[in-house]
């Protein structure tokens, strides 16, 4: 496997000296309470709908955990706000190891988009463990052939004429469609951009009709792609993807150089206590090492690797400047 090169919120009803007095206490407890932690359910959060790659990654991860830990470890959608339902629900449970989430690109966004305060700062950092670019996506039976065709019909359409979709407003796959229009030297608000919880709901809004374009990671689109209803026109990345040589990125079918792409990694709230922060990192690195991980992750064609504690903590500081940067160049930041 190869490692990814990569302001405190309240607590919502929970008063902050509760909380302090919560976490002084399980902290007292030092080695031990790693030792008796688990003894009920874990809940694992997930910020986005059933049926898209950040669920079925988490679900993969959470039974494997339920094996290690000898505790059911459910996982639970929480969807809306486009993303920030189920980021701000992680932040906000109690922080004594029994609810971890899912965090995705989209935290670094949300803020610099004026929809929540809420940051990476708001939690602690269990593990990087996935990274894929996005790709452009279109019906089976588009006329458009290439990227650069598409490219050029956009071009020349009037504003609105193209409907897309692929995640929330100003979401991972948002952005790698708009940044795609920048580069082409297209308004970003030409192509009308058709909000979804999730890449699964706006990858069947194209094959339904719903929309032209799409935008997902090609994980994220195998189901639809193998049915024969939707075709990838490129890759947003510098190379092709090993798992989908025939898939050209968009500098080769369009001659744009942009990429963008998804990541997911696994989050507690803030102050959850040092062993046991420690203990997830170990398990969960102990979980995407196994064989039964990584061979559904390759079968899915999904990226692994894994950057744990301080090192997921960095690349979420990057991700958080790089987004600001993204979207004040599209217009998106507020």
């Amino acid at each position: 496997m190869t490692t990814l090169n990569v302001s405190p919120l309240t607590f919502g009803r929970r008063t902050l000296l509760a909380a302090l007095a919560g976490a002084a206490a399980f902290a007292a407890a030092g080695p031990a309470a790693a030792q008796t932690w688990p003894n009920r359910p874990i809940t694992m959060i997930v910020p986005w709908g059933a049926g898209g790659g950040t669920d079925a990654t988490a679900r993969m991860i959470a039974s494997l955990l339920e094996k290690q830990l000898g505790v059911p470890v459910p996982v639970v959608n929480r969807t809306g706000g486009s993303g920030v339902v189920g980021h701000q629900a992680i932040a906000s449970a109690e922080p004594d190891g029994y609810t971890i989430g899912i965090a995705t690109l989209e935290i670094g966004g949300m803020h610099h988009q004026g929809l929540t305060a809420l940051t990476h700062e708001a939690y602690e950092p269990i593990g990087l463990y996935n990274s894929d670019p996005a790709a452009i996506f279109v019906r089976a039976d588009s006329p458009y052939k290439t990227a650069k065709d598409l490219v050029d019909a956009v071009a020349k359409s009037t504003d609105r004429q193209f409907k897309a979709s692929g995640s929330a407003q100003g979401g991972v796959n948002h952005l790698a469609l708009a940044g795609l229009l920048k580069a082409a030297g297209i308004p970003t608000a030409r192509v009308a951009w058709v909000p979804s919880e999730g890449a699964a709901p706006g990858l069947q809004d194209l094959a339904a009709g719903g929309v032209q374009i799409a935008t997902a990671s090609l994980p994220e689109a195998a189901a639809l792609m193998a049915a024969g209803r939707i075709r990838p026109l490129a890759i947003l990345a510098p190379k092709r993807d090993a798992a989908a040589p025939d898939v050209p990125t968009l500098q080769e079918a369009a001659g744009l150089a942009w990429s963008m792409g998804s990541w997911r990694g696994i989050v507690a709230p803030k102050g959850t206590p040092a062993p046991v922060v420690a203990r997830l990192q170990a398990e969960v690195g102990k979980a995407v090492e196994t064989a039964d991980y990584l061979n559904f992750m390759k079968s899915k064609g999904y990226a692994t690797g894994w950057t744990p504690g301080e090192g997921f903590r960095a690349f979420m500081v990057a991700n958080d400047k790089n987004l600001g940067e993204t979207l004040t160049e599209v217009g998106l930041k507020k």
